[in-house]
């Protein structure tokens, strides 16, 4: 799940999804959704392809820098949400 202020990056999708019939990583899910969205691509993760410090992506409701970051597994039907972080005063 995507949230609103990176939509219309995705073709204002809020939902994108990587079909899987085994596990895979995080970062093999990012690379299949954002193929078709290099915009999309480069607000998550930055020229050494590492996740944005602004940027939080969870695996079933659990954060992916606590666990083993992009190597994170996700399961067939698993759920991958990214919150981008907001800031200001």
């Amino acid at each position: 799940m995507l949230p609103s202020v990176l939509q219309p990056l995705a073709g204002g999708q809020s939902l994108l999804t990587a079909p899987a019939e085994t596990a895979v990583t995080v970062e093999g899910v990012l690379d299949a959704v954002t193929g078709e969205y290099p915009a999309l691509s480069r607000r998550l993760r930055d020229e050494t392809g590492a996740v944005r410090r602004y940027v939080n992506i969870y695996v079933n409701g659990n954060e992916i820098r606590r666990l083993q970051g992009l190597a994170t597994e996700v399961a067939p039907g698993g759920e991958v949400l990214i919150i981008q972080s907001v800031a200001g005063g």
